[in-house]
């Protein structure tokens, strides 16, 4: 299990709140570290995030109005998992859509050199050998 950077001056007492806290915590990016979460950075900005997030539950927010309120501050980065939406088509579909022209390519290379001959024309006296070797 990692270590949790939350501080307990940060913990609320209501344990309900607390976890609904760290779940959502669990799901942002800390904006300075880029590569953890809010929960797990020591930075000041994740410290800033976790109270805000506690703030507005304490305020009575739901989690997807916190989630939507932190992404609209900080844009759809601050989510560690980024939501599939009309901004976002090009980021999910751009892997399968290199995967499918890359097997066409591929399909399209692989028929047109396979009807190809590999070899030279034979001259009339590797001709004339070639029946002789076959006896005709």
């Amino acid at each position: 299990m990692s270590a949790f950077a939350v501080n307990p001056d940060e913990v609320l007492p209501d344990s309900a709140l607390e976890a609904r806290a760290r779940t959502i915590s669990a799901e942002l990016r800390c904006m300075v570290c880029q590569n953890q979460s809010i929960d797990d950075s020591n930075a000041d900005l994740a410290r800033d995030l976790r109270l805000l997030v506690r703030k507005r539950l304490t305020d009575g927010d739901t989690d997807q109005q916190v989630l939507d309120y932190i992404v609209s501050r900080y844009g759809e980065f601050v989510l560690l998992k980024p939501r599939l939406s009309e901004k976002t088509y090009i980021l999910w579909g751009a892997p399968i859509a290199l995967f499918v022209a890359g097997a066409l390519a591929l399909a399209v290379y692989a028929r047109r050199r396979a009807g190809k001959p590999t070899g030279s024309s034979l001259n009339a006296d590797e001709e004339a050998q070639l029946k002789d070797i076959l006896g005709k």
